[in-house]
């Protein structure tokens, strides 16, 4: 058990921070001499434990701090373990902010887990559910009750911060509350809790002082004795405001002329803290005024800092001395090393110094970055050096900080640099130029980022051969005009140009060094992305294969299976959607092992499972990878796939009968889309059209169609394609509702033309959708033979039609009473035959085009002697007896088995049993 007094301090380390943790941040404040008892509030805060939150609300100066110091200090309930966390500016980042509460768990409760949990939070801006998740399951296991207080709450804004503190917080188990101090309320159901007597609120009437208590506190801080009439007046004038009455008390020291004080101290409450201030440091000696102001350009103080910003030698000896002399300094550790002033206080004290000696400014925050720099604190020196207006000093800082900023993803940080920078700065910097054009580009602003690039071009251009340049020689500098031509590659396959993506692509190849790994696998990256986009699936998959490899080579393990949701595309595109499942797997496997820091990767691909699972009729399943993915999901972050998963929730809606939910979820995705680095070969737009004609909502499909200026007479192209086929689908509802055949003629156009396309590129899985419409196409034009010949063609060429159950039933009853046509015993009967029973049961169902209930999972086929393997596989037997049974070798049923788990996307024989079962194939 650890109460308020805890541990000793001990050297503390940041987790996926550019600087050490600050240990004193992590202490309770000690009582200050003087302190008035206040059992009230005690027995008030006591009442916390039985709830969730403890709130302690009100203005600067109403003793917040102080309150709850000193009921921490006093209380003798056991057992109890304290975790304090003092807050400031420099915590509004997610991953400062939640390195800084798990260690004050940690040291309050030495058996919770916190290193486990910090080496998850370090390669994530904002900690998943995940990570609260087993952080509270293990707070839940503590025996004591547990305190988790923060201080100074409203200095941390951050939506990300927000979000994970209102999840902890509606699920703390019953021995876990937390305290939280802010001048603001926060962003939090405090009504709900409130009506659930959930929440204790302590709030600015509850902490002014009493008349009992201001005589109190008065008679002992002044040194006087004040009749009931002057305590009266201060108390009307500071309606029991502490700070004022602080200011009030140092003011009456020594003072002959108490009454008349106290009547002019009674004047407009505008000037009170104004007032006050010019009494207190006009009575403070000469130094010890010149000091106060000139360190209150720190918001943390230790001796050696205060000197290296005053120019004095004093600052060990001074601080200790301010503390006795109760200006309103507060100790921060029990060894008196640093300290921090009230904020009210430091605000008046450099508003005083901006006005009184504004000069002197610069120079202090420039020693102060100095020392800052040469203790590693890089986020101070940055800060300090911004404050200075030093912007050549704080870029040099920034562009040092580069390293640890990407590896710790800490682009909030970043963005915020670089955003104080005068855009002049920035320029002459080629290494911040284009980190801040990959940080306009993940927002979407992809009209700003040429122009960075460009800056970061011509600044190197400037540095005349043979000198050397002006910037740090870091990796990044080095390999720069290779991360340029990537990001330009980027930024043309973003606006749809795929020449130019290729171009600059291979520029980066030819810039790039034999082990550039990572610049030689972004580059191929985009090589096959952009062949991709042109169609021609085959050398994308070539060539996007070898950009993983050299993910692999340069041990980005991370974007590397990044990179699988991509190469699924392309995989489903060719025809095999049962290898883009496999992918799938066998990398959702790695990053689920990797734990937190591949969070993001794991949430993309669960979406790609889903969506796999929705076309094949698993909507349980595909529901399953959508929730999951929620979880784990960064909400906060820069992430250019967050619309694909309400793009795959609106499919899952669509095939659960819920077209009007689909479309509202295709909504959010047209919100949320931005242009990323693949091509949009699937636009929302057309995804939405596709469920208007469903609907017979033909009205809203035209305007679609109009608005995409997309036409029967467009010349084939990949990229258009998703559009074309949609338009396809439009002109047949069309000439179904109309009973006009007219345009049909126009329409088979298009689609010869899209199926020549195809079929040169070995688009098999284009080539079946373009064959289904061509089928549905001849059938309206009344050639039903040959629309039955061209459907089992289709079924024929199709590596893996099953794995389309979706693009059939999508179709209708159209689709249906073609399959039911095709003759069952001959070719395609057996894959027509299936794909029938499972339209009838829509039909049956009475819904259009879903099924509820019914699973219709494809895989790749299971031989005879592979279906006899699994089936024994749902047994008791060893390996070797599953061989004596077949009469086989051992190694011949290790061959069979192997095949099984491939095919059915598996690793072990469990997976592939319960699969098998969930299958009706045993």
């Amino acid at each position: 058990m650890s109460g308020p007094r805890g541990e000793r301090e001990r050297p503390v380390e940041g987790a996926g921070l550019t600087q050490p943790l600050i240990a004193t941040k992590l202490y309770v404040p000690r009582q200050r001499r003087g302190l008035v008892a206040r059992p009230r509030l005690v027995e008030r805060l006591e009442s916390g434990a039985e709830a969730r939150l403890i709130l302690v609300s009100a203005p600067a100066g109403f003793g917040k701090t102080t309150v709850l110091a000193a009921w921490l200090h006093e209380v003798t309930v056991s057992p109890r373990c304290v975790a304090w966390l003092s807050l400031d500016t420099a915590d509004n980042e997610p991953s400062t902010f939640w390195t800084y509460v798990l260690t004050a768990l940690q040291r309050a409760v030495p058996s919770l887990g916190a290193r486990g949990l910090l080496e998850l939070l370090a390669a994530t801006p904002v900690p998943s559910e995940l990570l609260l998740t087993t952080l509270l399951n293990e707070l839940g296991a503590v025996p004591e009750d547990v305190w988790l207080v923060l201080d100074d709450y409203h200095l941390v804004g951050d939506p990300g911060v927000g979000q994970g503190v209102a999840f902890l917080l509606e699920h703390l188990p019953p021995n876990v509350h937390v305290v939280l101090s802010t001048r603001a309320d926060p962003d939090l159901p405090l009504a709900r809790w409130r009506a659930r007597r959930e929440l204790v609120e302590i709030r600015a009437k509850d902490l002014r002082f009493t008349s009992a208590e201001i005589a109190v506190y008065l008679d002992e801080a002044s040194g006087n004795e004040l009749t009931p009439g002057d305590v009266e007046v201060l108390e009307e004038r500071t309606e029991g405001w502490i700070a004022a009455l602080q200011l009030a008390a140092l003011s009456l020291q020594g003072r002959a002329d108490v009454n008349g004080f106290i009547t002019r101290f009674a004047g407009d409450d505008r000037y009170i803290v104004d007032y006050l201030i010019e009494e207190v440091l006009t009575q403070q000696p000469a130094a010890v005024r010149d000091f106060l102001m000139q360190s209150a350009v720190l918001d943390r103080l230790t001796g050696p800092l205060c000197d290296a910003v005053t120019g004095r030698q004093d600052g060990t000896e001074m601080l200790p001395a301010l503390e006795r002399a109760n200006l309103f300094l507060v100790a921060l550790d029990d060894r008196r090393e640093w300290y921090r002033y009230h904020h009210l206080f430091a605000d008046v004290l450099r508003a005083r110094m901006l006005s009184d000696h504004p000069d002197q400014l610069p120079l202090l925050h420039q020693r102060a970055s100095q020392w800052c720099e040469d203790h590693d604190l890089t986020e101070d020196a940055v800060t300090h050096a911004l404050a200075a207006r030093d912007f050549d000093r704080a870029a040099h800082l920034i562009e040092r900080a580069v390293p640890a900023i990407r590896r710790h993803r800490q682009e909030a940080v970043m963005y915020g640099w670089l955003q104080a920078l005068p855009d002049d700065t920035l320029r002459r910097s080629p290494v911040l130029s284009v980190f801040y054009g990959d940080l306009l580009m993940h927002s979407g602003d992809l009209v700003a980022v040429g122009p960075r690039l460009d800056d970061a071009e011509r600044a190197l251009a400037a540095v005349p051969d043979g000198e050397a340049p002006p910037w740090p020689d870091t990796e990044e500098l080095r390999t720069l005009p290779a991360t340029i031509a990537i990001y330009r590659a980027s930024l043309a396959q973003a606006r749809g140009d795929t020449a130019a993506t290729a171009e600059h692509a291979q520029r980066a190849l030819h810039l790039a060094g034999p082990d550039d790994h990572l610049a030689r696998g972004g580059a191929a990256g985009f090589l096959g992305l952009a062949a991709w986009a042109e169609g021609d699936v085959r050398s994308a998959l070539e060539t996007f294969a070898q950009a993983v490899a050299s993910l692999h080579a340069a041990g980005n393990l991370l974007d590397e299976l990044s990179s699988t949701i991509p190469l699924a595309d392309m995989w489903c595109a060719s025809g095999r959607p049962s290898k883009a499942r496999r992918l799938y797997a066998r990398a959702l496997s790695a990053v689920e092992s990797g734990g937190d820091a591949f969070a993001r990767a794991a949430a993309g691909l669960h979406v790609g499972l889903s969506e796999l699972d929705a076309q094949v009729g698993d909507l349980e399943s595909a529901k399953r990878h959508l929730d999951a993915a929620a979880a784990l999901a960064d909400r906060a972050g820069m992430n250019e796939g967050r619309f694909r998963w309400f793009v795959a929730r609106a499919l899952v809606a669509r095939a659960d009968g819920e077209p009007e939910a689909a479309i509202a979820f295709l909504d959010q995705a047209v919100e949320l889309y931005r242009p990323g680095f693949s091509p949009e070969v699937r636009p929302i737009t057309a995804i939405k059209a596709r469920i208007w004609i469903a609907q017979g909502n033909l009205a809203e499909a035209a305007d679609w169609a109009r608005d995409r200026g997309v036409s029967v007479t467009d010349d084939a192209s990949y990229v258009r394609e998703f559009d074309h086929l949609t338009l396809v689908r439009l002109v047949l509802a069309r000439c179904r509702a109309h009973q006009d055949t007219t345009s049909l003629v126009q329409a088979a156009t298009l689609l010869d033309r899209l199926g020549g396309s195809a079929r040169t590129a070995q688009r098999a899985g284009s080539l079946l959708e373009i064959r289904l419409l061509q089928a549905l196409v001849q059938d309206a034009q009344g050639r039903r033979a040959r629309a039955l010949d061209t459907l089992v063609h289709a079924l024929e060429l199709a590596p893996e039609p099953e794995g389309y159950l979706r693009l059939f039933l999508d179709e209708g009853a159209a689709m249906v009473s073609l399959l039911r046509d095709v003759k069952p015993d001959g070719p395609g009967g057996h894959q027509a035959r299936r794909l029938a029973s499972v339209g009838a049961a829509v039909e049956a169902a009475g819904a259009t085009n879903t099924v509820k209930g019914i699973t219709y999972k494809a895989t790749e086929s299971l031989s005879d002697r592979e279906l006899q393997v699994l089936r024994l596989l749902d047994s008791e037997l060893t390996g070797p007896q599953i061989a004596r049974e077949l009469f086989v070798s051992h190694n011949t049923v290790r061959t069979h088995t192997q095949h099984i788990f491939t095919k059915l996307a598996v690793t072990n024989r469990r997976s592939a049993v319960l699969l098998a079962r969930e299958r009706g194939l045993i």
